[in-house]
């Protein structure tokens, strides 16, 4: 009995320590899989309706550059730079924010924040294409400053502004909030296109939990308290058979 219950604390300790490198994985480059129920436009692409994955560069340097894979994330589509994007609450899934666009043009993701995040990541498009979105959304849109990038070390150095509906440029934190916002601000960007006809993602079984609804702590510490049993146990019975002598 004292071996079972030694094994079975070893064997929950081991599954707690195996999966803590995907977990930190996940947390860190916030890999998601997103399924959309139409088409969506991203910086320089239009995504079919179906299932991607996003991700976040996995350099220190790169915590603005997203990643969009196709489904199993084994073909890159597209990389794109974004900016900081802060919102009063954090939900436990995916949310998905679009700009508004002429009827039947694609929606235009404007952000993307990873569950339990107050910071999300708002996609920065050419300057043609973010004065056509300021226009029609009637909201001020971050854009690249010089067009024709060619490379992603190109997207990393370009300066970035901020077009007004207007049509004029200015300063990104001018314009944009990109620190935290106060707690008195409301939160009012529109939502929508998502499969169900829901403002969160479809990311069902993949998207993770915010890290205060993580398991990983319960399962390792059922381990260690298992085996604390074992030898507490094995530890009773020497005494026990010694005073019995």
């Amino acid at each position: 009995m004292v071996k079972k219950t030694i094994w079975i604390g070893l064997a929950l300790s081991l599954l707690g320590f195996a999966t803590a490198p995907n977990a930190r994985a996940d947390d860190w480059n916030n890999k998601t899989v997103i399924t959309f129920s139409q088409p969506v436009e991203i910086p320089g692409h239009v995504l079919p309706a179906g299932t991607y994955t996003f991700k976040l560069a996995d350099s220190l340097s790169d915590r603005h550059i997203v990643q969009i894979f196709n489904a199993d994330g084994s073909d890159i589509i597209a990389t794109v730079i974004a900016i900081s994007d802060y919102r009063l609450s954090p939900t436990a899934k995916t949310v998905v924010r679009f700009h508004e666009v002429p009827v039947g043009s694609p929606e235009a993701i404007r952000a993307w924040f990873y569950p339990g995040n107050n910071v999300g990541q708002e996609f920065v498009y050419s300057k043609r294409r973010a004065m056509e979105l300021a226009k029609a959304s009637d909201t001020v849109v971050p854009a690249i400053a010089v067009d024709n990038m060619a490379s992603v070390g190109d997207l990393k150095t370009a300066p970035i502004v901020a077009v007004t509906p207007e049509q004029k440029e200015t300063a990104v934190t001018a314009a944009i909030q990109t620190t935290p916002l106060d707690h008195a601000a409301t939160d009012s960007s529109s939502m929508a296109g998502m499969t169900g006809s829901s403002s969160m993602a479809d990311a069902s079984g993949v998207t993770q939990l915010p890290k205060t609804a993580s398991t990983l702590p319960l399962t390792v510490l059922l381990g260690l308290g298992a085996i604390g049993i074992a030898f507490g146990l094995m530890l009773f019975g020497k005494r026990d058979g010694a005073s019995s002598v």
